[in-house]
């Protein structure tokens, strides 16, 4: 089976290109390896990540009317890496649709914003899309299997949904947000095994970690020490912002709840990349703040 010819308009989101910038060059290693073409959206601006709404909800439908229009000009469908910006985005794409029909008052006035800036309007012509329903559901498991090299097994993989990518949107493309399978579906074309354990699909932490970071930093332990108990040798995570906390800020995380853990954090991608065949270091995962060493000497990949 012949993978399909995809086109995206690409939305990488905030944190995948400063603080965490492995996700955005493992994100691109890999599509470009699979063939998926993406066009970035370099005029983008960020979507908020839900703290626009708590002033505005117009300001972010008007923010991330105008993001999804420039993928609408480029006649594409966005995709994002980001679990946030997919949550964010496909909402506001969702409620921007139902205006057509039931408020046109409103899309009149989001839209009026956009033109008096110059901006191009919303027409809601347009999919959000993340990458892991990309490769789900556009380029298929049975094609993403065909493309695997470096077989995963013997890997023991946890998965972190988080909030995000399962619950702002009131239709979920490839899953369902109680029962998510579609991670584990990736493991187990990867050829890894996938582990269950509570907390798979709840909150980081991230959204409270400004203001309380105690609490934001035991939450992400226990989410962690639960995999760990579980027996797996690393967690993989869509969202940028679920790796900043439990990866990036795990040392300190390891500190207020007095537990060592040490539990490599992956991101999509990088799992992706390294069953494909592309070497650890195009991954970035010599960058992680968690040693990622025990999962590439599970893999005899050192």
């Amino acid at each position: 089976m012949s993978a399909p010819a995809l086109r995206y308009a690409y939305f990488p989101g905030c944190v995948a290109q400063g603080a965490c910038r492995e996700l955005y060059d493992s994100t691109a290693a890999v599509t470009a390896h699979l063939g998926i073409e993406l066009l970035e959206l370099k005029k983008a601006a960020c979507c908020g990540s839900g703290t626009f709404k708590e002033d505005s909800q117009l300001l972010e439908d008007t923010v991330n009317a105008r993001n999804i229009a420039l993928a609408e000009s480029l006649n594409l469908p966005m995709l994002t890496h980001c679990s946030t910006c997919q949550g964010v985005l496909g909402h506001v794409d969702e409620r921007l649709k139902h205006a057509q029909v039931h408020q046109p008052d409103y899309l009149d006035q989001v839209n009026g914003f956009l033109t008096q800036e110059g901006c191009t309007p919303y027409r809601g012509t347009s999919e959000v899309k993340h990458l892991l329903w990309v490769l789900v559901g556009d380029y298929g498991l049975t094609a993403l299997g065909e493309r695997v090299k470096k077989s995963l097994a013997g890997l023991r993989c946890a998965s972190f949904y988080g909030c995000y990518l399962l619950r702002p949107q009131s239709t979920l493309p490839y899953d369902d947000p109680l029962r998510p399978k579609s991670l584990e579906d990736v493991f187990t074309t990867l050829g890894a095994t996938a582990v269950e354990y509570p907390g798979r699909t709840q909150c980081c932490g991230w959204p409270i970690s400004s203001y309380a970071t105690e609490t934001s930093f035991k939450m992400a332990g226990k989410h962690l020490q639960a995999a760990i108990a579980a027996g797996a040798d690393c967690l993989v995570t869509p969202c940028p912002l679920c790796h900043l906390n439990l990866e990036s800020r795990q040392p300190e995380i390891a500190k207020v709840i007095g537990d060592p853990l040490g539990l490599p954090v992956l991101h999509l991608p990088q799992l992706v990349g390294l069953a494909l065949g592309l070497s650890p270091k195009a991954l970035g995962l010599d960058r992680h703040v968690v040693s990622t060493q025990p999962v590439l000497a599970k893999l005899g990949l050192i």
